[in-house]
């Protein structure tokens, strides 16, 4: 039998890029749902593939998304809560401002989707003791913000040099991406202990040992210089992750199906550059890849097959400050 693993999809419209970038014009909430979500759709079925989207709920709450919302939701594939306003400083917030973050999108999304969510996912990976609380407080079955990996740091002075901040707005991206010391972080599913309760983890799995990124938007960079290093690099990711028993959670985001002819306000995004024809040929084969090596599950399927074993539990421990108000809505 083959080891299972899980994907995801983080479905961050082109608004949310634009808004973490601060360029302006994000405040009319362009998207493109609809462009990208039945390429997307049909990419999944002719593979077979039922995975675990994370929506934002401030799309499902617009009527003009409504439509390819229902259509991930029809074909049968698991939603997440990716918050309300996507902002990836949400750990900035108070815990009564997290709840009411939290509670908004899983109303927006189960009246678009007909589905409550039961996991979660902050937007670019931000996470604190006080999220985890709510998390647990609202029946959630687990979350999958952590993004072990030593490389945040380097992601984030590279989002700065590209993006026209204010300080104020640099200093709520401070912590985009996290700090060095979440490559620390285990790989494999475990439990969280904090204040009585747990909670599930589901890490975002990168290369083991080395601990650097491995989902799509990584590897269709590289395919920018060198399509067989991009192949060779996954390879050796999926190599590692059966020698070492980690079982992958994979993640995709939606421009990872969308071309510079796609998308060309969203140019300052690394792979951004590549024709969809490349990025769609290198997205194939490491799915392809991906589903013949591992059965691959929604992060729900793998959550529960991950209680088939005792869980580890970990204590809390975040590298930002907690309760100061990051919000600019």
């Amino acid at each position: 039998m083959r080891p299972i693993a899980s994907l995801s999809l983080d479905l961050d419209n082109q608004w949310s890029y634009l808004k973490t970038h601060g360029n302006p014009g994000w405040e009319s909430f362009p998207s493109f749902l609809d462009a990208v979500m039945p390429r997307v759709l049909e990419f999944l079925r002719a593979r077979n593939l039922k995975i675990t989207f994370f929506l934002v709920g401030q799309d499902a709450a617009l009527e003009k998304n409504r439509e390819p919302l229902q259509a991930v939701a029809a074909a049968g594939h698991e939603i997440g809560n990716h918050s309300f306003h996507h902002e990836p400083w949400l750990h900035l917030y108070t815990e009564p401002q997290i709840e009411e973050e939290i509670a908004l999108a899983e109303e927006h999304i189960e009246q678009a989707t007909g589905k409550r969510p039961v996991g979660f996912r902050g937007p670019g990976y931000s996470l604190s003791e006080a999220t985890l609380r709510v998390l647990a407080r609202r029946g959630y079955r687990y979350d999958a913000s952590t993004f072990p990996t030593f490389l945040g740091p380097l992601a984030r002075a590279y989002y700065f040099l590209t993006a026209r901040l204010s300080d104020e707005e640099k200093r709520r991206r401070r912590m985009l991406f996290g700090s060095f010391r979440e490559g620390f972080r285990p790989l494999k599913p475990y439990r969280w202990h904090f204040s009585g309760d747990e909670l599930i983890e589901m890490p975002v799995t990168t290369m083991p040992l080395f601990k650097v990124p491995i989902h799509l938007s990584y590897q269709l960079y590289l395919g920018g210089y060198s399509r067989r290093a991009a192949c060779s690099y996954f390879q050796a990711a999926l190599a590692l992750c059966r020698l070492t028993g980690t079982q992958p959670s994979l993640l995709l985001h939606p421009l990872d199906f969308l071309g510079r002819e796609d998308a060309q306000e969203l140019a300052f995004f690394p792979a951004m550059r590549l024709p969809r024809a490349l990025k769609l040929e290198i997205v194939s084969d490491a799915l392809e890849r991906f589903s013949k090596e591992f059965e691959v599950l929604t992060i729900a399927q793998h959550a529960e097959a991950a209680l088939s074993s005792p869980l580890p539990l970990v204590k809390p421990w975040f590298c930002h400050p907690a309760g100061a108000t990051g919000g600019t809505r």
